[in-house]
């Protein structure tokens, strides 16, 4: 029978918000005679004193049914997660918590056995005062010597996921991955391949949320997992660039991971002064940190970064000048990510976010060469990048740095830096103008004598851009600009 919770029920301190919830949980199962362990996450979180929402839950009973009763009972939000091995989830107080339910596997020591990694295979009888920690494999003591060690050798092949899984785990936590089981990870890493796209995503954009994700895309790299989650990547390799890139097209693209991570302020690699240069801005932290589909835009920004060359290999040429030239990279590397996003199972939204990033990421350099670029410029290239137009601009800068790596050029870094300061000051500029219309697509209509059509379309965004560029204030300015354009 489970007991009540009483003080030191937990080998670790928890708020106490989820102490009140975690009581009303185990009376909820005592009055149902249903035996009950916190484990996984959960407790490795709470032993490492690290903050977590989610509580994992080993239930002596099927979790479905018993999980939709809670919800009723809590209350809180009921969502089936996976009918054949019994998993749900509890949400409570509007996404405040997250009560993941599960049926065991026999006894605890058995539902252990089953588990992927040491560290999350230790349980916690719910509701018992001593608070004694189950742990079968030796998880506290992988806590303290930082390692992520399987369970057992059979581990991938019970469950392919765990493959990344591993990684991810090794990289949110700051651990290393214990030699033997880098060795399993390395011998089933073909097993990836026949892992849902659902499931490959899920972990692989956990991995790029990380405020230092590159470290991870690196292992994912070394431990040939790389290639059966993005085999796009693989003609990438060994690709040579010209003489002004440090590393072949592969290494680049891991490498403008690094650099999104140094801008971002939490990488290294790259020269104290070039952070200096382009101090991270509060805003775009802030902006990072929004949800896409559950995940921080961050992590869209990242999968970007790795995959913006991924078409150079077939665009490759070199011109009779000897130049080498990557023609048609960004519209063609745009169309591969989205076949490669649509395999992983990623929104729409998600694939036309990182597809438009990948598209535009050489625009801000085009608009400004020798000079900064004109008011139009840029109108047009927040006109076209839309919600990404951020992102598209910190890209270029890490491309920059991953381009040119230990070989950096200040000058040529403090001018991209400035032209990008430049674009974002004059969008504060423009966004600040009022938002009055000075003419509709009727008042074209009735002045020039048009059908209703894309021509009316066209006209109207010239009047916005040359509003926007301080060109034209008043509607006869405005009519007057509609009148040149139709050579009347």
């Amino acid at each position: 029978m489970v007991r009540p919770p009483g003080p030191g029920a937990l080998p670790f301190p928890v708020p106490g918000e989820l102490d009140g919830l975690l009581g009303r949980v185990a009376r909820f199962l005592d009055a149902r005679g249903i035996t009950a362990y916190l484990v996984g996450g959960f407790v490795r979180d709470g032993l490492l004193g690290r903050e977590t929402r989610d509580v994992d839950l080993a239930v002596a009973a099927p979790a479905i049914p018993l999980a939709r009763e809670l919800a009723d009972a809590l209350p809180g939000h009921f969502v089936p997660l996976d009918q054949q091995h019994q998993v749900a989830r509890v949400v409570v107080s509007p996404g405040l918590w997250h009560l993941d339910m599960a049926t065991l596997a026999g006894d605890i020591d058995q539902d252990m056995a089953r588990r992927d990694f040491t560290v999350n295979a230790m349980a916690v009888p719910l509701g018992q005062p001593e608070g004694r920690v189950v742990d079968p494999w030796g998880g506290r003591q992988d806590l303290e010597r930082h390692l992520i060690r399987a369970v057992s050798p059979s581990v991938f092949h019970e469950d392919p996921a765990r493959l990344l899984r591993g990684v991810r785990l090794a990289g949110q936590l700051g651990f290393q991955i214990e030699e033997a089981t880098a060795a399993l990870i390395q011998r089933d890493a073909p097993l990836l391949s026949g892992v849902a796209g659902e499931r490959l995503r899920e972990e692989f954009m956990q991995l790029l949320s990380l405020l230092r994700a590159a470290p991870g895309v690196r292992t994912l790299d070394r431990l040939g997992l790389l290639s059966p989650l993005l085999p796009e990547m693989d003609p990438a390799r060994g690709v040579a660039q010209p003489k002004e890139h440090h590393w072949d097209v592969f290494q680049h693209s891991v490498e403008t991971v690094a650099a999104a991570d140094f801008l971002m302020g939490e990488g290294d690699g790259f020269p104290t002064w070039a952070r200096e240069a382009f101090p991270w801005p509060p805003e775009a932290a802030a902006g990072m940190a929004e949800e896409v589909a559950g995940f921080p835009r961050r992590a869209l920004f990242k999968l970007a970064c790795l995959l913006h060359d991924v078409a150079k290999p077939q665009t490759k040429a070199v011109q009779p000048d000897g130049r080498t030239r990557f023609l048609g990279h960004a519209p063609q590397g745009a169309d591969i990510v989205r076949s490669a996003l649509a395999r992983l199972r990623f929104s729409r939204r998600e694939s036309e976010m990182v597809a438009a990033m990948i598209v535009h990421h050489l625009r801000p350099t085009q608009m400004a060469h020798e000079e900064l670029p004109t008011r139009r410029a840029i109108y047009r290239f927040f006109r076209d990048t839309g919600e990404v137009a951020e992102e598209v601009l910190y890209l270029s800068l890490a491309d920059h740095l991953a381009s040119r790596g230990p070989e950096l050029v200040p000058e040529a870094w403090q001018y991209h830096t400035r032209v990008v300061h430049y674009v974002m000051a004059e969008r504060r500029h423009q966004e600040a103008v009022p938002p009055l219309r000075l003419l509709t697509g009727h008042d074209i209509m009735a002045a020039f004598g048009l059908e209703p059509g894309p021509r009316v379309g066209q006209l109207l965004e010239k009047v916005a851009e040359a509003r926007a560029t301080g060109e034209v204030s008043t509607q006869e300015q405005a009519l007057a600009l509609v009148r040149k354009e139709l050579g009347t």
